[in-house]
């Protein structure tokens, strides 16, 4: 474990702020520069099967150690940060032994870390945490993973007396923008399943999460003199409003929680002659994620009638799926993890992510892929921390999962 500190912090000095408007793969040039490190990393510490691709998807291998075949499992990470905040100039501040009281991050800006408004720091009392300056983002999401899992596969070749069969690990870039899985080669990688480690606090592991949609309403408006409007003019403003208001009041984000699912408006603009509304759909159960597009489409059919029939418009653009179904008919991959976990005394925190991930990508291109803790919490912003313990035991349940899908085969 002596370098799985040195080796996260290495890894956030990096800036690797991915781009959601570029074209290319990897969305931004700077994401080779920690690409590239950890291509050497991976031959430094004696993986085999190491590659690269013109994509910058890193994939390596460790192979078996043991004569009865056994399947090839698989952990995945990505190396890019969010778009949504600063990744640049990154330093990372160690708090040893927390006490449990606030945690100052930038003095001079008055940044403070809380367990007032953060409650969930009041778990790691005693421990060694990791956060920001107050003034980026500290890109445990998801360099934690990352680290945690070379930590763990080098553990592994330095101990060969711990049995295990062929692990492929991946890093991938552009998760951030949603196309961490977009060019992954399933094929290539050759798992029989694989996990995420990029989840949240010691753990989590998930197996489902929403299924995803998103939505755009163009709405035409006929622009007439006010004084003389009366049955003439159409203000697109006032009907993209009329379109708001028979949406689900409490059917958002800020009044829904576990499985429930809403819609979320994040875009609208518009004048009289033209407005436009985006929003995104996400439910967990599938039934009602449909029932949600068609709500969307009545009530386009309904101001259609109103209005006319070119006034408005309703592209629907399904994102991802719910990663259970193909998860659960392989579900003894979610118990190996869970029985990992309780063997090392970690309590599983099994939960749907109220979000998407490369696992719901990579599961329905055949690729089975549960979600992991990596550690971290606040991510994508300037109160971001991990607990080093936390980073620990991670690399502690890869190992242990290595350890018995080899002894469950057996």
């Amino acid at each position: 474990m002596e370098k799985l500190l040195p080796r996260f912090l290495e890894y956030v000095s990096i800036d690797t702020q991915s781009d959601p408007y570029s074209k290319s793969t990897p969305s931004t040039e700077k994401q080779w520069n920690l690409a590239k490190k950890l291509v050497m990393e991976l031959h430094q510490i004696g993986m085999q099967e190491v590659s690269i691709d013109e994509h910058a998807y890193i994939m390596a291998t460790l192979p078996s150690n043991i004569e009865k075949p056994v399947p090839t499992i698989g952990f995945i990470s990505h190396f890019d940060t969010t778009p949504d905040f600063s990744g640049k100039n990154v330093k990372p501040q160690i708090i040893q032994d927390y006490d449990g009281s606030d945690i100052i991050l930038n003095k001079k800006k008055n940044i403070v870390l809380s367990p007032d408004y953060f409650e969930d720091l009041l778990q790691y009392g005693g421990q060694t945490l990791i956060t920001t300056d107050g003034t980026t983002l500290l890109g445990a999401d998801d360099k934690a993973g990352i680290a945690e899992i070379i930590t763990a596969m080098e553990y592994l070749i330095k101990h060969p007396e711990i049995k295990h069969g062929k692990i492929r690990i991946g890093f991938t870039p552009d998760e951030e923008i949603g196309r961490g899985a977009h060019k992954f080669d399933v094929e290539k990688f050759g798992a029989d399943w694989a996990y995420t480690m990029d989840g949240s606090q010691v753990g989590e592991l998930e197996f489902e999460n929403f299924n995803a949609a998103s939505a755009k309403i163009v709405i035409t408006g006929k622009s007439v003199h006010p004084g003389y409007a009366k049955g003439k003019m159409v203000n697109a403003i006032g009907v993209a409003n009329e379109f708001l208001g028979l949406l689900p009041l409490r059917e958002v984000p800020e009044h829904t929680t576990d499985r429930e699912g809403f819609f979320h408006v994040h875009k609208v603009n518009g004048e009289i002659e033209n407005a436009e509304i985006n929003l995104i759909i996400r439910d967990h159960d599938k039934e009602h994620f449909e029932a949600r597009k068609e709500l969307l489409q009545d009530i386009a059919n309904k101001l259609l009638k109103k209005y006319g029939d070119d006034c408005i418009q309703l592209q629907i653009e399904d994102q991802y799926r719910n990663m259970r179904e193909k998860v659960e008919p392989v579900f003894h991959i979610v118990e190996i993890a869970k029985e990992a976990m309780e063997s090392l005394g970690i309590e599983p925190i099994i939960k749907p992510i109220r979000g998407g991930t490369d696992g719901s990508q990579l599961s329905f291109m055949g690729l089975p892929c549960p979600n992991i803790f990596a550690g971290g919490h606040n991510f994508h912003g300037k109160y971001e921390y991990v607990p080093l313990e936390s980073m620990e035991k991670a690399v502690q349940v890869i190992v242990k999962i290595c350890e018995l899908t080899a002894e469950q085969i057996r």
